[in-house]
């Protein structure tokens, strides 16, 4: 499955209402990410679930439990800075890769919200990576 033709309806749909989605992710907290591209240098646009470390929201590179990380992920290891949308807010942000124990402690927050993330540990023998995106 192409994640983009994936994606792409999502982001629209996301922009259209304010950030809310339906489908699959109907009640999950939705937002989108702006990388560069680590390799094109091409603005790439993903939608992710999130959860908030207080103010700052953090995402989690699971990418289903594949065995190596997400592009997106490579993408701001390489450029930390991103646009974020958050609701109807948009504005800029460093992704800082967490360390531990803060990534663990997000991770349990976010599988405690939506179990899924703790099946993509199981299928992954890598740790999957949790990314913090401070406002600039």
């Amino acid at each position: 499955m192409d994640m983009n033709e994936f994606n792409k309806p999502i982001i629209q749909e996301f922009r259209t209402n304010g950030g809310k989605v339906g489908g699959q992710f109907a009640g999950a907290p939705m937002i989108l990410i702006t990388t560069t591209g680590a390799k094109s240098g091409q603005s790439r646009t993903v939608p992710l679930v999130y959860v908030l470390d207080g103010a700052r929201p953090c995402i989690i590179a699971s990418f289903a439990g594949a065995p190596k990380d997400p592009p997106w992920f490579v993408n701001l290891v390489k450029n930390p800075l991103v646009e974020v949308e958050l609701g109807t807010e948009k504005f800029k942000a460093r992704a800082e890769v967490l360390g531990e124990p803060a990534r663990t402690e997000m991770f349990n927050k976010m599988a405690s919200m939506m179990s899924v993330f703790n099946e993509y540990q199981a299928k992954t023998t890598r740790t999957i990576p949790v990314v913090a995106l401070n406002r600039i």
